[in-house]
């Protein structure tokens, strides 16, 4: 009786109007209570995880792009946060238009031209390593090469590439990340690409990976796994040169001494076939500076992989670096499990690389704006 008389009973439908507002009303406080204690909690994090469902991109000026670049920033050795933790800081960070930073890009460059100097070293020629030189192995630095007129003559005469040649440069590493990604217009798009190990390329891969190719690595080791050292029959490996079109291709000749003749053989087949593509050999002391640059950012390893030494020559040899397919870790950053390669499984040799390492930096990088690293889906 009472509450009818204070009005909380709907006379038509004897329901409790009040009752059921009060609550609504107590609910939608606790929510609001307890979302707010979540961000106490939690930080920035519980709201970020709505970043994601985000249909639009944030300015790279603005203050939850600031935010979620800092977050990066934060985690100063690859050690200091789990796996997943890492992925979704960068997660976060994709809905931000990525730009470049001029004053970070030009800093950076001018590191590696104090240390590095790729316009002048990146390749063995007969400017920097005259007739007669006596050049010494980035590993076994005990043997020495004497550079004859008959090895003098396989080297250009200079540098093909100078300092900041081209606008915008595309480096395709062959991790697995890269898969289903339909990549292939934007990196064909660039102006320079530059490819690891004579990875495949057909119809197959194309979509993903694009096509085209300016300079590819050759790491010996293909040649004398896959082509049995070119000592027998030479054409199946000019064959999937073909592929390549007329990209100019680089290799380690003279990282040990055991690379050298098989490298050089490379050479003489593509003379014998009377091919115009470049074939140029890894300054040493190169490689030798670039591992000592690196290992100062924490990058230590036996040996830096191909892709490292391709985005270290190409920061300064291109305006803008983009990278695509490069990845180290067994599942995409939305956690979903990735193959090693595009194009298989196969794990590389334990303790030889820090794959981790180099991509915690690249990742850094493009936190700062040096680089653009993509590992998602091209629209």
């Amino acid at each position: 009786m009472l509450r009818r008389k204070m009005g909380y009973v709907d006379p038509s439908s004897g329901k409790d109007i009040l009752g059921n507002r009060s609550l609504c009303f107590i609910f939608i406080c606790a929510f609001g209570l307890v979302t707010l204690l979540q961000q106490i909690l939690y930080g920035k994090n519980y709201i970020k995880r709505y970043l994601e469902n985000y249909g639009g991109s944030y300015e790279y000026n603005s203050t939850a792009c600031r935010e979620l670049r800092q977050d990066i920033m934060d985690v100063k050795v690859l050690t200091m946060v789990k796996t997943s933790d890492l992925f979704e800081r960068w997660r976060n960070l994709q809905v931000c238009k990525w730009e470049q930073s001029k004053e970070e890009t030009s800093n950076f460059k001018m590191s590696l031209s104090r240390c590095c100097n790729a316009p002048s070293f990146l390749f063995t020629t007969k400017r920097n390593t005259p007739a007669g030189t006596k050049l010494r192995y980035e590993v076994d630095t005990s043997g020495i090469l004497p550079i004859t007129t008959e090895v003098f003559k396989m080297f250009p005469d200079d540098m093909p590439y100078s300092k900041s040649q081209f606008k915008k440069c595309a480096v395709i590493g062959n991790g697995g990340i890269i898969k289903n990604s339909k990549c292939g217009k934007e990196i064909d798009s660039a102006d320079f690409v530059f490819r690891c190990n004579i990875p495949p390329i057909n119809d197959k891969y194309s979509a993903d990976v694009g096509t085209k190719t300016d300079l590819v690595t050759i790491n010996p080791s293909i040649i004398t796994e896959r082509f049995q050292k070119l000592e027998k029959w030479r054409r199946p490996f000019y064959e999937v040169l073909q592929n390549y079109e007329n990209s100019s291709m680089v290799l380690p000749a003279f990282y040990n001494v055991r690379n050298t003749d098989v490298s050089f053989r490379v050479k003489y087949m593509l003379d014998d076939f009377d091919s115009q593509r470049g074939v140029f050999f890894f300054h040493p002391q190169y490689l030798l500076n670039v591992q000592r640059f690196w290992a100062v950012q924490g990058v230590r390893a036996k040996r830096l992989s191909s892709g490292l030494m391709l985005v270290t020559a190409a920061l300064e040899l291109c305006e803008e670096v983009h990278l695509y397919g490069f990845w180290a870790f067994p599942m995409n950053p939305s956690g979903i499990f990735i193959t090693h390669h595009y194009y298989d499984n196969v794990k590389p040799r334990p303790g030889f690389h820090a794959m981790p390492h180099e991509i915690f930096n690249f990742i850094h990088m493009h936190t700062r704006g040096i680089i653009n690293v993509h590992t998602g889906q091209c629209t």
